[in-house]
């Protein structure tokens, strides 16, 4: 019998949209201040917490979990302003620290404590999201988040001492200050976060201004650099080259993936950077462009203009200015590998792309010469870190079973070496189980293929079904690939297969692979997960009664839209903090960044086409539904939790079956980033327990 679940109060609110009329009956749910959202939740969480305690293996994933989170780690060395960073944890602290060192040796010997965030709160919430190092090394500024939010306050440290900087707390979103030559004044972006003040979470965010901040100067004094009042979707994100004359600022409208590019040369007056211009290089947002290095008047940029796949051209900036006609000089041409990143390391060009969601690294010299490729193992690339005229580089990888793994590589010769010694002693009880990865493929309602990676525990028989994760996202042109995730070890450990798909919509194999899963091709994205889910069980991998579908974010609209379109695919369901009323997800915080995707509720033709998925208003009275654990953190101020209340109310009040259809709603958390290790360890083991329960895979131990 399925739980008895606590009462939730229809309300007969209906709305007339674009000639039809639309009820919201759990509108009441979007406040989530309100004392009976509150209690809501607290009765939901009830019977959600009442459930878990009686599956037979939770204990089993709680233990597996904490030990896979307390295994030592460390992160990607950075080095900055002359000093050298890198986070580390000794896996038993809720967040990681940061520690310094003059010289990468000092490092590699432990270095020294600059920043740990677990001073900032009592319960690990708070969080530290990134830091910038001024020009000479002296200034520290990182970004803390509490609670799991997209808003942050800026923090500046002295390097040398550790010693905090006093200096105005600066709030805002989406942004790390971007120092200039001088030292002592950075670029930031600056919202309106009158919501944010008064404590209200689903706040619109306000429009965006490019501005910049002097040390010890009022932030009402801070010079406004760049804002557009006719949208108040732009957003900007500002680059300081590395022989730092100029600033390149990135424009663009929400989670688009078309920009402008706007070039300001820095001028020093008595001692202090300004900015003078901008020079309107790229001003029609055709296509992606972003900066990869400069060297002189000449800019090296990436972009995917008459190239899906990507590609490197270059111009001449002061030939642009006069002329006024851009010259796009190519340098190294689209490949059949899928460009993800070029970064300026020494005198040479590094890129990251995708060969069959698979990384291919490869150094090229300034003239577009290949060097060679950067031979280092792993199925994601965590992050590359180098700068022009750099004699080291440091790059992150990370497979299914283990984290981050770092690299020195020389960029000069292409020399790697592995940086094992960053990770911090400890006693770890766990050990990821072998696996092994296959590339298999299935084909979408409309014919297009779809691969996935099919990951097992080492001999486990293939031929004979087993209870199988099939994960997904499919949105913004994020590639999905066959990295780390804590939960992935403990479901293969427990005797699980994991499935990754590739669907449209990321960005694994082009822009036109994003393109044909946006706007009015949404729908391909749920074909595809849907064709996944199929062909994993006519090639008998597994069972309806044995899979189960997850995805996060745009991932959780994902499981949300094919569950709703075909409740008979799965036996479990697992959104989580997904975007799950498509009609007024632009209504809140960053939502209206979003349009990209998921195009625009106010426009008649793109409301349709969002009303056919949008997995709240397909919710159908007397449908059986998977077993679904709806997960979502009360303090998401991006993905605003109402999404996750007001489906789950909908979905228990419309099913039929016997399954279970809860909520698990995480207390002081946010989207995920910054979220404490215990709390990681406790969603993952209780997402994975649900899983297992209503698949039957039974851990063996």
């Amino acid at each position: 019998m399925p739980p008895s679940y606590p009462e939730s109060r229809r309300a007969d609110v209906v709305e007339d949209l674009h000639g039809l009329r639309i009820a919201d009956p759990y509108r009441w749910l979007e406040d989530p201040d309100a004392p009976e959202t509150a209690d809501w939740v607290r009765r939901q969480n009830a019977v959600t917490d009442a459930h878990l305690a009686e599956l037979q293996d939770r204990d089993w994933f709680r233990r597996t979990m904490g030990a896979i989170v307390h295994r030592p780690r460390a992160g990607v060395p950075q080095k900055k302003g002359g000093w050298y960073f890198v986070s580390r944890n000794d896996g038993l602290q809720a967040q990681d620290v940061w520690y310094v060192a003059a010289t990468l040796d000092e490092l590699l010997a432990g270095g020294r404590v600059i920043i740990d965030p677990n001073t900032l709160s009592d319960q690990g919430t708070d969080s530290v999201s990134s830091f910038t190092v001024s020009a000479d090394g002296c200034y520290l500024a990182y970004t803390v988040s509490e609670g799991g939010s997209d808003w942050q306050t800026f923090r500046l440290l002295e390097v040398a001492t550790g010693q905090p900087v006093d200096d105005v707390a600066i709030q805002t979103k989406f942004s790390s200050p971007t120092w200039l030559p001088d030292s002592t004044s950075y670029l930031y972006t600056d919202f309106s976060h009158a919501g944010h003040a008064a404590g209200t979470q689903t706040a619109a965010l306000g429009g965006a201004k490019l501005r910049l901040h002097r040390l010890g100067q009022q932030q009402d004094r801070d010079e406004l650099i760049l804002e557009f009042p006719e949208n108040d979707q732009l957003m900007f994100w500002p680059e300081l080259s590395h022989d730092h004359k100029l600033v390149v600022v990135t424009v663009v409208e929400g989670t688009e993936n078309r920009n402008r590019l706007w070039v300001y040369r820095v001028e020093d007056v008595d001692g202090l950077s300004r900015l003078s211009g901008p020079v309107k290089l790229i001003d029609e947002p055709v296509a992606e462009f972003s900066l990869v290095r400069v060297d002189g008047s000449v800019l090296y940029l990436s972009t995917d203009l008459d190239a899906p796949r990507g590609r490197i051209v270059r111009c001449d900036l002061d030939a642009f200015e006069a002329s006024g006609r851009l010259e796009l000089e190519p340098l190294l041409a689209e490949g059949g590998a899928t460009l993800q990143a070029a970064t300026a390391a020494g005198d040479v060009l590094v890129t990251f792309a995708l060969q069959d969601a698979t990384p291919k690294i490869d150094r090229y010299a300034l003239d577009g010469r290949h060097l060679g490729p950067v031979e280092v193992p792993g199925g994601s690339v965590v992050a590359v870190e180098s700068e022009a005229g750099d004699s080291e580089a440091f790059i992150g990888m990370s497979s299914v079973t283990s984290p981050t793994r770092a690299f020195l590589l020389d960029p000069a010769t292409g020399t790697v070496r592995g940086l094992d010694g960053l990770v911090p002693a400890g006693e770890s009880t766990f050990s990821p189980p072998e696996v092994t990865v296959q590339r298999r493929s299935a084909t979408s309602a409309d014919g297009t293929a779809v691969p996935y990676f099919l990951i097992a525990p080492a001999g486990t028989d293939l031929s004979r079904p087993r209870p199988t994760l099939l994960y997904g996202y499919g949105g913004f042109k994020i590639p999905v690939l066959a990295d780390y995730r804590p939960g992935w070890s403990a479901w293969l450990a427990a005797g699980g297969v994991l499935a990754i798909a590739n669907l449209r919509g990321g960005g694994e194999f082009g822009s036109d692979w994003y393109d044909q899963g946006r706007l009015a091709n949404k729908q391909n994205v749920f074909d595809d997960f849907i064709a996944v889910g199929e062909h994993l069980k006519q090639t008998g991998v597994t069972t309806t009664g044995q899979l189960a579908l997850h995805g996060r974010s745009n991932g959780g609209l994902l499981v949300g839209a094919v569950m709703t379109q075909r409740p008979d695919l799965a036996a479990v369901a697992l959104p989580g903090v997904g975007v799950l009323d498509l009609l007024r997800f632009h209504k809140f915080t960053i939502g209206a960044a979003w349009i990209s995707d998921y195009g625009n509720p106010d426009d008649p033709d793109q409301f349709q086409t969002a009303l056919a998925y949008s997995p709240l208003h397909n919710v159908r009275p007397g449908t059986s539904y998977p077993a679904t654990l709806v997960l979502t953190g009360d303090h998401d101020d991006r993905v605003v939790p109402l999404h996750s209340h007001k489906f789950t109310a909908a979905l228990q009040h419309a099913h039929s079956g016997q399954a279970p259809v809860l909520t698990r709603v995480e207390v002081a958390t946010g989207h995920g980033m910054g979220k404490p290790t215990q709390m990681v360890a406790a969603e993952w083991a209780d997402l994975l327990a649900f899983a297992a329960h209503h698949t039957g895979l039974r851990p063996a131990g």
